[in-house]
């Protein structure tokens, strides 16, 4: 199968840490991740260092980075004013987030769900023009932590309504409370007219792995995922969490599912930003090891 693993962790991952790394060390965690075989990394996100400082000089870690053929390298997005900014950077992909919650989106972007979406329709017009890639990320997708249960109806509705605008979407465990029903039951209702689909899963309540494997069964390509599972929401209560990349790996190549990612390499980048962190991180597989499974 053509599966996609893509590194959120350089955006993502720092975004909710208490140390703030500079520019240039998290150019180097990205071209870490390129040398490890991802084939797509979240490399910076285009916000106002006023309310995510960790994201402070997005344009000096573009710089920093050492293009590799056959990655693409994307940007995180939120506004008109984020994408002229991406736009300037020659990075090959914006990804544009918003909640399905109404509570959470007016706290998270400060604007209502439709005018996140109007939002969304405008950058992924003008993205069409420039020749950028636009994923668009549908955040608490199965969970809400301010209005509890999402309807999956509704979730669907705001997918298709993009679907025909953007070249992919991702639903997004914001605060990690899916479990495989959840998974198999939103990429079941949502017609995406062919359109990959995909997951941004956390691994907040230890069940992010099995919806992994719920939505690789329910036809989703692309699986979000953070080297040594770093990351969360800042502005979600208690939404730490984000679903391992190396731990990822590990359980899809026992599964026979090929990622084109070298293990021990990214086991490596983890290693390295342990020590950059100065703090253990989430990650469980860079701690104890691979291992190859013997077939039965």
């Amino acid at each position: 199968m053509n599966l996609t693993i893509c590194d959120v962790g350089p955006r993502d991952g720092l975004q909710n840490q208490p140390k703030t790394l500079e520019p240039e060390v998290r150019a180097d965690l990205v071209n870490r991740l390129a040398d490890a075989g991802l084939r797509r990394i979240e490399a910076v996100s285009f916000v106002s260092p006023s309310r995510v400082p960790q994201m402070a000089g997005a344009e000096e870690v573009v710089a920093g980075i050492q293009r590799r053929d056959g990655v693409s390298y994307a940007g995180l997005a939120l506004n008109e004013q984020g994408y002229d900014r991406l736009l300037s950077t020659g990075l090959d992909e914006v990804h544009f987030a918003f909640a399905a919650s109404e509570t959470f989106n007016r706290k998270n972007q400060n604007a209502s769900v439709e005018e996140s979406v109007a939002v969304c329709e405008r950058i992924a017009g003008r993205a069409r023009e420039d020749g950028v890639r636009v994923t668009v990320t549908i955040g608490t997708a199965f969970g809400c932590p301010f209005e509890g249960r999402v309807d999956p109806g509704h979730v669907a509705d705001l997918a298709e309504r993009l679907a025909g605008l953007v070249d992919e979407v991702v639903f997004a465990d914001t605060i990690g409370v899916a479990v495989p029903r959840q998974i198999r039951e939103v990429l079941g209702s949502a017609n995406l007219g062919g359109k990959p689909a995909g997951l941004h899963l956390h691994n907040t309540r230890n069940t992010a792995f099995a919806n992994a494997l719920a939505g690789i069964e329910s036809g989703a390509t692309v699986l979000d995922a953070s080297v040594g599972g770093i990351g969360g929401c800042p502005f979600a209560p208690r939404a730490t969490g984000n679903v391992c990349t190396e731990d990822l790996v590990y359980m899809l190549h026992g599964e026979g599912v090929e990622t084109g990612i070298d293990l021990e390499a990214l086991i490596g980048v983890a290693e390295w930003l342990e020590g950059v962190l100065e703090r253990p991180l989430e990650g469980q597989v860079y701690r104890a090891g691979t291992f190859a499974p013997v077939a039965g």
